[in-house]
């Protein structure tokens, strides 16, 4: 009895055993969610000297396996009644940055990207690109079974226009010059993102999201991502989930 007793036992622990690696695999392999403080509005600096971000926990980009360049990234997020909050930080040794205008194809060169899908019954979504030289991408992308391309906002002024700044830290924030790392802050109007629907979200609610960063010192390409994607930063479906508290 006790021979049998003890068999029964280990098969109980190695099957347990077995259903917590699988539960545990999973879960990684599952969309990271972020949950995202509100905030009354604010100025934005370029490197995050807000009291307001101290609501916010610092949240790491992982490098891609395609990575050259082992820098570390990451990412703050915020929302208020007005619009969301997004602050970038990262390690760097050159600001890879020439293009001196926006709506450019700026993520050929060093950038920060976000991506905000907010409702899920419809393949379209906002993305957001920003240059260590502060020039942006903003752009609504209907993504129709991997088929998008990016449409410019219209009437992009007042209370639609995106506020942005940069910094960077060991050098300055010019074209090709040598530093230890770079920051980008923006606010993105909810009037900006119309007429996507889920907007403004309630606390409780979700968007769909994620956040990229590229680098390009010494002719090598390096990125990082939040949610794991494929080869393409537009495999929305894999995206992470934001919820506003």
């Amino acid at each position: 009895m006790n021979s049998l007793y003890l068999q029964l036992t280990c098969i109980l622990l190695v099957s347990t055993t077995a259903w917590i690696s699988s539960a545990n695999s999973q879960e990684r392999n599952e969309p990271p969610i972020l949950k995202v403080p509100h905030c009354d509005d604010f100025e934005v600096t370029g490197n995050g000297e807000s009291e307001a971000w101290k609501l916010a926990t610092w949240t790491p980009l992982a490098r891609r396996s395609t990575a050259k360049h082992e820098y570390d990234s990451r990412f703050k997020m915020l929302y208020s009644d007005t619009g969301v909050y997004v602050l970038f930080d990262g390690i760097d040794q050159q600001l890879t940055a020439t293009m001196n205008d926006d709506f450019l194809d700026l993520w050929n060169e060093d950038v920060y990207e976000c991506f905000f899908w907010t409702d899920q019954r419809h393949t379209v979504y906002f993305e957001y690109e920003i240059s260590p030289l502060g020039f942006e991408l903003p752009i609504i992308i209907p993504n129709f079974e991997g088929r998008f391309l990016g449409w410019r906002p219209w009437h992009y002024d007042g209370d639609r226009k995106i506020r942005k700044r940069v910094s960077a830290t060991g050098g300055k924030n010019a074209s090709m010059a040598k530093v230890n790392g770079w920051s980008a802050e923006v606010f993105i109007p909810y009037t900006l993102l119309q007429p996507l629907q889920n907007v403004p979200p309630n606390p409780g609610g979700r968007w769909r999201a994620n956040f990229y960063r590229v680098d390009y010192d010494n002719q090598q390409v390096s990125q990082w991502e939040w949610a794991p994607v494929g080869r393409s930063f537009h495999e929305f479906q894999k995206f992470g989930t934001l919820e506003f508290q």
